[in-house]
């Protein structure tokens, strides 16, 4: 047997002046409608004006509809209002009514800028889901009244679980999950409307008390209270995958392993994406059973989630190198393997700088692959920059190149400061002018001389270059200190 195809309509509302837009009053057509205007009912055709189209009522004050939608309030202007995700609200609300019987009971309505409310009806599940369709804001289900004495047992083991009434619901809910909902019930009925909204209605609304500004005004708040609920889902999985990326980024920060050294470590890192802990820059420093203390700090070239990551595979594979012996040109070439090997495009490159420091901590050979040569403070002088010349290429630019490592004499007592560019590459003042090198080396001669040592230094250097900048540094910034007193 033929299903019915199912109609559409509009009620007609009360305007407040002159006539109603005739935008809004052209019922759409229904996809398998004989004709636009036409309406099938039970395979009767018939134009759209014959069936649930009533006259327009005189525009005055003492209309009964016109009193509730006053009292009701008027909200923003509807031309500035949004669905959630069913189109602009500027073009009028569309209410979607599923009931075996639903036009004996829908009386007139409104939106919020006093438009006609376009209709549309369904009389099972199966004609709802080819209405439903993205400009439909608000759907009203019908519940059929129970039978005489019908009043199912609660399974006592699920004592706060609805009754099996409300499978229809539940089927609604699945099929329009970012649709609002109003249960249409019996006062009689009231315990099961109560358990309709537990279920995830919006609302419900009794037909002995439904008029039009009732109906209008609850059509008007589920719509609201959907798209507040919406947002709400939303911030929350926001907040929560945010709180996961920290917990995930927080355990991917290196530990440093100095158990046995005498050497003091502090670090201090700034990524310069928001909200961000991790950043294309990275360091790491560990302690081989020989007693060398190993420390490395680099920089991936770009400052997305993507350049952090290929940033934190480059540091675990160093410490895992590291471990296994290798050291100067051999581990820098195997991580150049590596780096091509990862990177999402042939022209990312990564910077570099290794240190192992000896045993008596007295000397120390340095590797540097494109990266801004280490601050040196000996007991009695002035920080100084160590060589640069005899460093080679940054990792993934040439595919042979060598990376020579040169002995550096430490002394009894120094400090070692090794950085990326983001702690040089901030603007001072006003102009186009940079920190540089030159000016770093001032900076933490100044702050050494004041006595401060380990994070404090690292932390006072950060916050003055980042005053100089005049506000927060784009780049990412880390800052490695090993100290031996």
């Amino acid at each position: 047997m033929p299903v019915p195809v199912p109609h559409q309509r509009t009620v007609v509302l009360p305007h407040q002046a002159g006539p109603v837009d005739d935008a809004c009053a052209d019922t759409a057509q229904v996809a398998g409608a004989p004709g636009a205007g036409d309406t099938t009912v039970q395979g009767v055709s018939a134009p759209a004006t014959a069936v649930g189209r009533p006259s327009d009522p005189p525009a005055s004050s003492d209309h009964p509809a016109s009193h509730g939608f006053q009292n009701a309030g008027r909200p923003q202007p509807a031309e500035q209002r949004v669905s959630a995700d069913h189109g602009p609200l500027h073009q009028g609300l569309t209410l979607l009514l599923i009931g075996e019987d639903p036009n004996s009971h829908v009386p007139d309505m409104w939106d919020w800028a006093g438009r006609k409310v376009r209709l549309r009806t369904a009389r099972n599940l199966t004609e709802a889901e080819r209405l439903l369709t993205d400009d439909v804001h608000c759907i009203l289900l019908d519940l059929p009244p129970r039978a005489p004495g019908d009043r199912t047992e609660r399974d006592p083991a699920r004592a706060d679980a609805p009754d099996d009434e409300l499978g229809m619901l539940r089927d609604v809910l699945r099929m329009a999950t970012s649709h609002a909902v109003l249960v249409l019930t019996y006062e009689t009925d009231a315990q099961r409307a109560a358990d309709a909204v537990r279920v995830g209605a919006q609302d419900y609304l009794f037909r002995d008390e439904l008029d039009g500004a009732v109906l209008s005004r609850a059509v008007r708040y589920a719509v609201e209270r959907k798209r507040a609920d919406l947002a709400q889902r939303q911030l929350t999985e926001s907040r929560m995958l945010a709180q996961e990326n920290a917990r995930l980024e927080r355990g991917l920060l290196p530990t440093p392993l100095l158990d046995g050294s005498n050497l003091r470590f502090a670090a201090c890192y700034r990524p310069g994406r928001s909200r961000a802990l991790l950043g294309g820059d990275f360091y790491d420093t560990v302690r081989t059973p020989d007693g060398t203390v190993h420390a490395m700090i680099g920089d991936v070239c770009g400052h997305g989630p993507d350049e952090a990551a290929l940033g934190v595979e480059l540091r675990i594979a160093w410490r895992a190198l590291t471990f296994a012996g290798l050291s100067g040109d051999e581990l820098l070439a195997t991580l150049q393997k590596v780096l091509e090997h990862e990177r999402a495009d042939d022209e990312i490159f990564a910077t570099l700088c290794t240190v192992d420091i000896s045993a008596d901590g007295r000397r120390a050979g340095l590797c540097l692959a494109g990266h801004p040569a280490p601050l040196l403070a000996q007991a009695g002088e002035r920080p100084q920059l160590l060589p640069y010349e005899f460093g080679g290429p940054a990792l993934g630019l040439l595919p042979h190149a060598r990376w020579p490592r040169r002995q550096v004499e430490l002394g009894g007592s120094w400090s070692l400061m090794m950085y990326t560019d983001g702690l040089i590459e901030g603007r001072i003042g006003q102009g186009n002018q940079r920190l540089g090198q030159e000016g770093m080396t001032e900076l933490v001669s100044r702050q050494m001389a004041a006595g401060l040592t380990g994070e404090e230094l690292l932390e006072a250097s950060v916050r003055e270059v980042r005053d100089l900048n005049g506000g927060e540094l784009t780049d990412d910034v880390a800052v490695l200190l090993l100290d031996r007193r």
